[in-house]
């Protein structure tokens, strides 16, 4: 085949171009990745490509370095390499010379000289080899309708020998005025904390090694012009969409470029393939962003566009940790189950402690059968009075751990994890199974489909509570984290399909497992133990950036919280979690009657405007006084809006003053009002502006000027509601902060 010598692709979706060079007979290199422009002929393409090329510098090689995807060492690349690995020692730095490309299934090849092809979403497939490494490559590019960026390598070894990988990874170029660094730390309780720093020479690499994606995980890494906000400034960020060992880098070299990069963090020896094997990447995902709500927006379109993403209400959840902890009885959770019922919930689930010698976390895991002690009529009676009440029920797994006081590690010692010799130092009284043995994975499998099988049970939250540390397989001790990881995924997707409809939550401690790639087969996520609505403001907000809020578990908690102990209003604990997937975390036998009767309230109000929380476009404010957020979501078509005006901290200033509300139809006009469920919260002075009525003003006024807020108290919200006025003439502007003009 006649293989194109001077091409360019341009792909353009979602507001978002992708310019690639693929002349050479070289893999796919970035001309541009950014903001859409608009449509390029061959000579606007070749000017964007010539004044792209940076001087050579002295003491450099005597060429411009042709970057791809995959960056190669071959080609000068000084930066870490795409590709890194060795057959015995050689073979460790291929060049990569391209024998086929295909554009959505369809080939190209034998096009002319300087082709410009002009192209709307889609995928890009590049086949390449090096003869002389004997490995041959399949690269895949692909451009969704939002306006993201994903990439796949698939590697594959052609030789005798075998041939050991150490490190894969994608990347992505990006502009040095992206100079700086927002990722995400974090901890138990306190999951997604922002942490900025200017980019300087060298890399900012993020591991994670937890075995799982991790409290702390970078999540996305994103690199931006100084003091990127949510609505300014430009930002380019990368996702590895992978629930194990996993990279974030971003690599600034000498000569000026500044390469994005992600993929699987691979221990020794994990990946060696024999001849005719494959290794197959995570997806590693590009987000870019005109300020980072316009990227998180687009994360969350491009979620949502898949078909897999639940299109169903999300249920209203009751979960009965913190209401029971390991202390189950059949008539204590049945009296849960008709309150919950009582006040609207439409899931119960029942959470550890109903199985084997599990009454506390020091024995039992893994012995996947229902207590008789505990359950002598098994969990009928309380699954049945669920269904009754017409709720779904749902149930906890922690399926890839097992205690060692437990049936199953006293039958199967070989089956735990380690490097052989010596057990791996416990967490949480736990150690972790090694799924990566078919035979352990066959029990596990088994054992949870007897469950599945007995009873209705339409969800499952399937847990993760510890790192994996000393993580081999027995006899040798060969590192697992690779294959634990795929057989996770396999384990999930195996269960779903015999029980379509299922759905799973991924917990893990909290929000320890939180990536794209358990997203690809779960339908929740736990976004945090901690059910707090001041730590929870922080890391919903955050979360968001990824995940959009109707996949994200936000639950109101009892007055008393449990991670802090703090004392809060319900109207503040349930604006708090009304922006996610609504649950109750609460020992509802506690509740007076007057709570009971306003969390019902809140949960009548979420489900009326579950449809806008669910599918309306994020918006987060900019705003100097850290004690104070704003956060909402607006419909699609502009028709409607909400907002949460929430106060932190007491402020240094009296007054928090104008706050814009943005998002709406700058042409259009709306009624704003106060949801006052639990009436106005404390501390609301001055006398607000809505006790003289709703006010009216257009979007344009509302976002650009805003309205007067109250000073609340320290840890109080207010929920503001818009509506679009329909028929109303859009020219006149309310004075914001007052009535209608």
């Amino acid at each position: 085949m006649t293989l194109i010598e001077d091409f360019g692709l341009v792909m353009r979706a979602g507001g978002v171009a992708l310019v690639l060079d693929l002349g050479e007979n070289g893999l796919p290199a970035v001309v541009h990745w950014g903001a859409d422009s608009g449509a390029l002929d061959p000579s606007a393409y070749r000017a964007l490509l010539e004044t792209g090329v940076l001087p050579v510098g002295a003491s450099e090689v005597d060429v411009p370095v042709r970057i791809s995807i995959l960056p190669e060492h071959a080609r000068g690349w000084m930066g870490r390499p795409g590709v890194s690995g060795s057959r015995a020692g050689a073979a460790w730095s291929p060049l990569w010379r391209v024998t086929g490309v295909t554009l959505d299934g369809v080939p190209l090849a034998g096009a002319s000289a300087r082709t410009v092809v002009d192209h709307g979403s889609g995928t890009l497939v590049v086949t390449a080899a090096d003869a002389d490494a004997r490995l041959s490559l399949t690269l895949t590019v692909e451009l969704s309708e939002a306006g993201i960026v994903r990439t796949r390598a698939d590697l594959q070894n052609l030789g005798a020998e075998a041939y050991q990988l150490n490190d894969l990874m994608l990347c992505l170029p990006t502009p040095a005025i992206a100079s700086e660094v927002l990722d995400f730390a974090g901890r138990w309780a306190g999951e997604r904390a922002p942490q900025r720093r200017t980019l300087t020479v060298g890399a900012h690499r993020r591991e994670g090694r937890r075995g799982r994606t991790g409290l702390d995980a970078a999540t996305i890494l994103s690199v931006g012009t100084p003091g990127f906000g949510f609505a300014h400034g430009e930002v380019w960020g990368v996702h590895t969409a992978w629930s194990g060992n996993h990279v974030h880098q971003v690599e600034r070299v000498l000569s000026g470029e500044q390469l994005l990069g992600g993929g699987e963090l691979l221990l020794p020896g994990e990946v060696r393939l024999a001849q005719g094997e494959h290794y197959e990447s995570p997806w590693v995902y590009g987000i870019y962003g005109a300020g980072l709500d316009d990227a998180a927006r687009r994360m969350h379109r491009h979620l949502r566009a898949r078909t897999q993403h639940p299109r169903s209400p999300r249920p209203v959840t009751l979960n009965v940790w913190e209401a029971v902890y390991f202390d189950h009885d059949e008539d204590t959770l049945v009296d849960l189950a008709e309150r919950a019922a009582a006040i609207g919930i439409e899931r119960f689930v029942l959470d550890d402690g109903w199985f084997g010698a599990r009454r506390s976390d020091r024995a039992g895991l893994g012995d996947w059968t229902v207590s008789a002690d505990v359950w002598p009529n098994g969990l009928h009676p309380l699954v049945d009075r669920v269904r009754d009440l017409g709720m779904r029920f749902g149930l906890w797994f922690e399926p890839e751990m097992v205690n060692p006081d437990s049936d199953l590690a006293r039958s199967h010692p070989e089956w735990i994890m380690s490097t052989g010799g010596r057990l791996p130092v416990e967490s949480r009284n736990q150690q972790v199974l090694n799924l990566g043995i078919p035979e352990a994975y066959a029990h596990v499998r088994d054992a949870m489909c007897a469950i599945l099988a007995e009873y209705d049970i339409a969800y499952i939250k399937w847990d993760h509570n510890r790192d994996l540390v000393d993580a081999g397989t027995a006899p040798f001790g060969r590192a697992g984290v690779h294959e634990q990881t795929l057989a996770f995924y396999r384990l999930v997707d195996e269960i779903k399909s015999r029980y379509p409809g299922l759905e799973i939550e991924s917990c893990s401690s909290g929000g320890g497992r939180v990536d794209l790639g358990v997203l690809e087969r779960t339908d929740r996520i736990w976004v945090s133990d901690n059910n707090d609505p001041v730590d929870r403001q922080q890391t919903n907000r955050w979360t968001t950036q990824l995940v959009p809020p109707e996949l994200m578990g936000a639950h109101i908690a009892s007055g008393a919280s449990h991670t802090t102990n703090r004392l809060h209003a319900l109207s503040f604990r349930a604006i708090t979690a009304l922006f996610g997937h609504l649950g109750v975390e609460w020992d509802l036998r506690q509740a007076s009657a007057a709570e009971l009767a306003e969390l019902e309230a809140w949960i009548r109000f979420h489900k009326e405007h579950r449809e806008l929380l669910h599918s309306g476009e994020l918006v987060r404010l900019d705003h100097p006084d850290a004690s104070l957020a704003v956060n909402g979501v607006v419909a699609a078509d502009g028709s409607a809006g909400l907002f949460a005006f929430v106060s932190l901290a007491r402020s240094s200033v009296a007054s928090p003053g104008r706050i814009r509300l943005p998002g709406l139809d700058a042409g259009e006009r709306y009624r704003v009002e106060p949801v006052l469920v639990g009436g106005v919260p404390h501390g609301a002075d001055p006398a607000p502006w809505w006790e003289a009525g709703p006010l009216e003003s257009t979007g344009a006024a509302l976002a650009a000027i805003g309205v007067v807020m109250p000073a609340l108290r320290p840890e109080q919200a207010v929920l503001l509601r818009a509506v679009r006025v329909d028929g109303a003439v859009a020219d006149a502007v309310a004075e914001p902060g007052g009535a209608a003009a």
